[in-house]
């Protein structure tokens, strides 16, 4: 098929673009939009036969659930039946926004949004086209990224068109996006609740609405190959670029130090490598394609570049990646999740 590509400009002539997206929701349709966070795939959460296109699309495993995007607290009631006191308190105190929350379903949701699990993931996302294109398709939207699976997420409408021209009916073309890093998930059928995915609304922001939290083991880790992951980017290799990334955790000068060697020798060896660094540590690396990803003291520009810089590495053959380490308090936590599943798990620690 051919992807229809509308710009969205924030004036009135948007309202027709938007009808015309709406319409293709509506008929099972395929229809990728930008959100706060990253661009979504979406289809009508409610139907079975539109949910396995973006499975089809995206050539996602099918235990991989999907997260339902609702424009307004009403959507919430058509999904669970149960909205505990703590869930509430999130809500009022995040949605819309960056966080999606894990609830038991409702029957009328199908099970293949849900990876065949009785819960379900929900979010209201702040993005003002997001919230129209609900709005206007009259249904929860289910919307991972706009990405083929385990690729690193779109951040821009140019990345989905990478993956997805020709698989997917429609683009809404909202520029780049604010935060770059897919929302915080949190499981709400357990108690304390527990932490699946971090994102931008970090552990202490939760802590403070709801008080004690789990993490969820895998986190950091892996989860067991016989489990069915409650949320996204749990179970499988995910945000991954073409390249092997391995990432080198210790000391900042060390750290520099120990990458610079290891570029060396992989470029020696006759490979191109791409080097993630910081405005702190540019000066000491000196070969092969080095991409600063930011300041380390303000952590929402390295989160905002993280899957384009991946894929501006893709765009250049580059072999090898070789990135330093971050934090893993506040908003470093979910950067250094994503770069941990990026890299499947290689890390050398100094």
């Amino acid at each position: 098929m051919d992807t229809i590509i509308r710009k969205l400009t924030a004036s009135p002539e948007d309202e027709e673009i938007y009808e015309q997206a709406a319409q293709i929701i509506r008929r099972g349709g395929l229809v990728a939009f930008p959100t706060e966070t990253v661009y979504g795939l979406g289809a009508d959460g409610m139907s079975e036969d539109a949910a396995r296109k973006i499975y089809a699309a995206k050539g996602r495993p099918s235990d991989n659930p999907l997260i339902l995007h609702i424009a307004d607290r009403e959507g919430l009631d058509c999904i669970t039946y149960k909205v505990t006191e703590k869930a509430d308190r999130l809500i009022r105190s995040f949605w819309p926004g960056p966080l999606t929350l894990i609830f038991e379903k409702k029957e009328g949701v199908p099970l293949c949004i849900t990876g065949g699990l009785e819960t379900v993931a929900v979010r209201m996302p702040s993005h003002p086209a997001a919230r129209e294109l609900i709005r206007k398709s009259g249904t929860a939207i289910a919307a991972p990224s706009a990405n083929t699976s385990g690729r690193p997420s779109p951040t821009m409408a140019e990345h989905v068109m990478e993956d997805m021209a020709g698989r997917i009916d429609m683009l809404l073309d909202g520029g780049s996006v604010g935060i770059g890093l897919e929302s915080t998930i949190v499981d709400m059928t357990v108690d304390p609740p527990m932490l699946l995915r971090p994102g931008y609304i970090t552990v202490a922001m939760l802590k403070e609405v709801i008080g004690e939290l789990q993490m969820d083991p895998s986190l950091m880790g892996k989860i067991a190959p016989n489990i069915t992951p409650k949320a996204p980017g749990m179970k499988y290799r995910h945000y991954a670029p073409k390249a092997e990334l391995t990432i080198v955790e210790g000391e900042l000068d060390k750290v520099a130090e120990a990458i610079e060697c290891l570029a060396a020798e992989k470029r020696h060896q006759g490979y191109r490598t791409g080097i993630i660094a910081t405005e702190e540590t540019r000066k000491f690396y000196h070969g092969g394609d080095i991409r600063v990803i930011g300041t380390r003291q303000d952590e929402e520009t390295i989160a905002r570049h993280l899957f384009a810089v991946l894929r501006e590495f893709d765009d250049l053959g580059v072999q090898y990646i070789f990135s330093e380490a971050f934090s893993q308090q506040d908003l470093g936590q979910a950067i250094m999740n994503r770069l941990i599943k990026a890299s499947g798990h290689q890390i050398i620690r100094l």
